[in-house]
């Protein structure tokens, strides 16, 4: 009889990941409470004004109120980062290939990379609304798509670049053509720096996409909603938009760690393990 489980064993080791996953995340709910307690109650005491800083209980308030704008303009927001992250990446790993094979192309492309990582978004925004024009959701495409190139390109020439001599003198005795080895030995080497890599570029889309949407756009984009609430003083809508941003680019964040345990359960497995 003792052999033979019982309902409470079976259901033990769920219960003890479940209070282990409650633990974690203990702290970090903790942090957040703090803050914004602090920062409601923080408010009151000093006397500071609306004007300067909202109280979360208002920023709340008008978020309940300005809902429905806010969902249309995290929406058409959303639109634009994913579409300039994906443009952008599609480049960033076809000039990271390109780079990595052959040495003509890693030094002609490499200037570009670099200069492209340091044009001011805040001087090309501009630009690109010439170029598509303002009310076009290509404007802020390319403003994402120029901001997780750079990323995303050097990571992923990183990963295909510094594999093993070892690994590769292993593919050369087996008689291994260069596709063979870019498939089977760099391309897996190369995955987990991608992943790194394009978790930073989410919320480098989002950020982009906003700060694009200042210089021209619809009113229902996040980043025009944000700068006319502002010019119209109502600080409270426009930090509830701030807000609904900051959980875009966390849903996307979350998005791209699932998607690494998706694909490379192995490495999340060791990089855990590790930790």
């Amino acid at each position: 009889m003792t052999g033979v489980p019982t309902r409470g064993g079976r259901g033990s080791p769920v219960a003890a990941r479940a209070v282990r996953r409650l633990r974690d995340a203990a702290p970090v709910v903790g942090v957040f409470v703090g803050v914004v307690l602090a920062w409601e109650v923080g408010l009151s005491l000093l006397g500071i004004q609306q004007f300067l800083l909202p109280r979360p209980s208002a920023i709340a308030a008008a978020l309940v109120d300005q809902w429905p704008t806010l969902v249309d303009g995290v929406t058409y927001t959303a639109t634009e980062a994913i579409g300039g992250l994906a443009i952008g990446s599609v480049i960033a790993i076809s000039v990271a290939f390109a780079t990595a094979r052959w040495t003509v192309a890693r030094e002609s492309l490499l200037p570009v990379a670099i200069a492209a990582n340091s044009t001011p978004i805040i001087a090309f925004a501009p630009i690109t609304n010439n170029w598509f024009g303002s009310d076009n959701q290509l404007s802020r495409m390319a403003i994402v798509a120029v901001m997780v190139f750079f990323p995303i390109m050097i990571n992923t020439v990183r990963g295909l670049t510094l594999v093993s001599p070892s690994s590769l003198e292993l593919m050369r005795s087996y008689a291994a053509t260069d596709w063979q080895i870019l498939r089977r030995v760099r391309v897996p080497n190369a995955m987990p720096y991608l992943f790194t890599a394009f978790k930073v570029a989410t919320t480098l889309s989002v950020i982009g996409a906003v700060v694009g949407e200042y210089f021209g756009g619809p009113r229902s984009a996040l980043g025009v909603y944000i700068s006319g609430e502002a010019t119209l003083f109502r600080f409270a809508n426009a930090w509830a938009a701030i807000a609904l941003a900051c959980l875009l680019g966390i849903g996307f964040y979350v998005v791209g760690v699932l998607a690494e345990r998706l694909v490379l359960p192995w490495y999340a497995a060791m990089t855990k393990a590790d930790a």
